[in-house]
């Protein structure tokens, strides 16, 4: 896997580090908001103990947002994130294991689901990344701006998730939440990392939330 080379090149109120928008844009600027869905999510993770007592988040493609909880479900914090630049729920066969010039843009995509992630260090540095899923190189780090063209830091920054598309799957975010909320959390013990889907149903992305919800439905009858 190739990881390393793919960063250089390709109502819970917040912390500080997560409200304010620095002088270097560490922070974007965007209106908080929690889709339904993610409401749901989050609700039945805390509710389900799904998450093992660890801390987990949940992350909505459709808006380009990710949602830090502790283990208790309570909100720490959201941000906006830059995904994979295709559109899908899966990850194809095999691509962890290629260099990325050999990963053609329809298979750029983050994968929807449930994944345990810890902290590792990336492929050829000593640097850690929150692996979310190692075997297809699918993490989660700072967005990295070292190729100017592609503009990932003003794609971050923007009030809109309709630019949030760019990378080979991996997800982006403000280098100061990831350093002041997801480092601290995830740190040691790991987490959880719901995904949530964009083209299959979510049901087919968390199998589990839905037997339980049908579980609950029909034990309430």
């Amino acid at each position: 896997m190739t990881l390393w080379l793919g960063l250089a090149l390709a109502g819970a109120s917040l912390p500080a580090a997560a409200q304010a928008l620095d002088q270097d844009g560490d922070q974007p600027a965007i209106e908080p908001g929690s889709p339904q869905t993610v409401l749901e999510v989050a609700d039945w993770v805390a509710a389900s103990g799904d998450n093992r007592g660890l801390p987990f988040m949940v992350i909505d493609k459709t808006t380009a947002q990710v949602f830090v909880y502790g283990p208790e479900g309570q909100l720490r914090g959201e941000t906006p994130a830059l995904l994979g630049i295709a559109k899908g729920d899966h990850s194809a066969p095999g691509v962890g294991d290629r260099e990325l010039a050999d990963i053609p843009v329809a298979d750029r995509t983050t994968p929807a689901g449930r994944f345990m992630a810890h902290y590792g260090p990336a492929i050829g540095t000593t640097e850690k990344v929150l692996w979310v899923d190692y075997e297809t190189a699918i993490s989660m780090h700072p967005v990295v701006t070292s190729n100017p063209k592609e503009h990932r830091l003003e794609r971050l920054k923007s009030t809109t998730p309709d630019d949030n598309r760019i990378t080979f799957g991996c997800i982006n975010i403000a280098p100061a939440f990831y350093e002041d909320l997801v480092r601290p959390a995830f740190t040691g013990t790991g987490g959880v990392v719901y995904i949530l889907p964009e083209t299959m149903s979510l049901a087919e992305a968390l199998p589990a939330l839905q037997t339980q919800t049908a579980t609950a439905s029909a034990q309430s009858r």
